[in-house]
């Protein structure tokens, strides 16, 4: 009998896989966790979410100085220096931190775990590449999360077509760099880089930016984009992108057919993400793909092998961190026979850039589409002493409710905090609230949260009080 031999062992050290471990923990399971790398934390923590908030803070910063900083009465003397490479190092420690607080956990939790890619060999035995025991366990969970697609034409050669993973170490700043995908991993570095002196120039096939996000928002982050000269060409398809050494030659064509021709630096391919499962010999454990290469799984996220569940990117919604965070908890549950609850309508989605977006629940297009009678609210967030007080004028947040029952359906907001704001649509809604209830609520004075009660008022009678 092998010594590495586990109630529950998780496939991946991302949100999703790490707070499942922690959850089966603390339920009272042995409890093991794979990680293909030596460092915890999956995309997010390494090479995706914090990371690049970490340079969206750091270049906000240069920018408000640069740019706002007379308007406050702050007059600096001397050239502002930039100095990349101190931004990419602090960049570097902000993720070290968090990893090591990961690896904190993990020994507090008495987690073991294993580095090295995993292999099923049959359906209770993983092998580890680099470790000479198999590792046996009674219930495994699959979290290994999802890495960048591309076009079929192009080649991603890490060097001067890249993604996002290169895009976060680069070791240069770009003169011009060309994103492929007007998507929130696209804006997001683009807005990085915009405000570090690069000219930006956004490729979308689609007709508006962020596609999934209610169309009000798009165009409100639209034009907020292109006052900071983040140039857009929607409705383009890109049909080359060719490394030339020096720079990029990159060739898309508009709905006429007409070929715009762009030469850059830096390509940064944006174009989504895929379910990652090569290597783990899915077909000798007969566990079920769908079309797109995800996991197939039950109500409670069982694959088509009883002993193998999944969560998080590899399987079907959305790929956002917090999803497969409440998956993780509740697949660990489901093993200790708990009840669980996810709503999947109320995950939030988030976009970092400044102002930030953010959103939960149905858009007007949906619920138009679905034939809801419905009312909607709006609220400018130039219109609060909050907002004037720290310059911050752009955006709106946006209530939509049903007509009848005046229950709240969809909240939609961009504006300074938004990814804070969001919670309170996520809470109203968890528990089926009301724009009067909003309406009713004290909203501290002065904070960007009172658009949130005017936007409720604006829905429920049309009387915001400060418009």
């Amino acid at each position: 009998m092998s010594k590495n031999k586990y109630d529950v062992v998780v496939i991946g050290s991302g949100p999703g896989g790490y707070v499942c471990a922690i959850r089966l923990s603390q339920l009272g399971f042995n409890t093991a966790i794979i990680e293909k790398y030596n460092s915890l934390g999956g995309t997010c923590l390494n090479v995706g979410c914090i990371p690049s908030k970490s340079l969206l803070d750091s270049s906000h910063h240069y920018h408000d100085i640069l740019k706002n900083a007379s308007a406050h009465g702050i007059e600096i003397n001397g050239e502002v220096k930039l100095d990349f490479y101190k931004m990419i190092e602090r960049k570097n420690s902000v993720v070290n931190q968090t990893v090591k607080g990961i690896d904190f956990l993990m020994n507090k939790n008495k987690i073991k775990v294993f580095n090295g890619s995993a292999s099923f060999s049959n359906s209770s035995t993983i092998l580890i590449d680099g470790i000479d025991e198999p590792v046996i366990f009674d219930k495994c969970i699959i979290a290994t999360g999802s890495k960048p697609i591309s076009l079929p034409f192009i080649n991603i050669d890490k060097k001067r077509i890249i993604t996002s993973t290169e895009a976060l170490s680069l070791h240069q700043i770009p003169k011009h760099l060309v994103i492929i995908g007007g998507g929130v991993i696209g804006l997001e570095l683009g807005q990085v880089y915009r405000r570090l002196g690069s000219d930006v120039s956004v490729i979308e096939y689609s007709d508006r930016i962020t596609p999934f996000m209610d169309d009000d928002i798009s165009r409100e982050l639209l034009k907020v984009l292109k006052k900071e000269k983040i140039k857009f060409y929607l409705s383009h398809e890109v049909f080359q992108a060719v490394n030339k050494g020096e720079h990029v030659s990159v060739k898309a064509r508009d709905l006429n057919g007409d070929i715009k021709d762009f030469n850059c630096d830096f390509c940064l391919v944006s174009v989504g993400r895929k379910a990652y499962t090569e290597g783990l010999n899915l077909d000798i454990v007969n566990v079920e793909l769908d079309s797109k290469g995800k996991i197939k799984v039950d109500n409670k996220f069982q694959s088509s092998n009883k002993n193998i569940y999944a969560i998080g990117d590899v399987i079907s919604g959305p790929m956002l961190a917090h999803k497969a965070e409440e998956e993780g908890i509740a697949v660990a549950e489901i093993l200790k026979n708990q009840k669980t609850h996810i709503d999947y309508n109320l995950i939030p989605n988030v976009i970092y850039t400044w102002p930030e977006v953010a959103s939960v629940g149905k858009t007007e297009k949906e619920l138009i589409k679905e034939n809801v009678d419905i009312k909607v609210g709006k609220f400018p967030m130039r219109a609060l002493g909050r907002s004037r007080a720290s310059s911050d004028l752009d955006g709106f947040v946006k209530i939509i409710a049903d007509k009848k029952s005046d229950e709240i359906l969809g909240v939609h907001i961009i504006g300074a905090r938004a990814a804070d704001l969001i919670i309170e649509g996520v809470t109203a809604m968890e528990f089926r609230a009301s724009c009067e209830d909003i309406s009713m609520m004290s909203h501290p004075h002065p904070t960007y949260s009172e658009a949130m009660k005017e936007a409720a008022l604006s829905a429920l009678e049309n009387r915001p009080l400060h418009i």
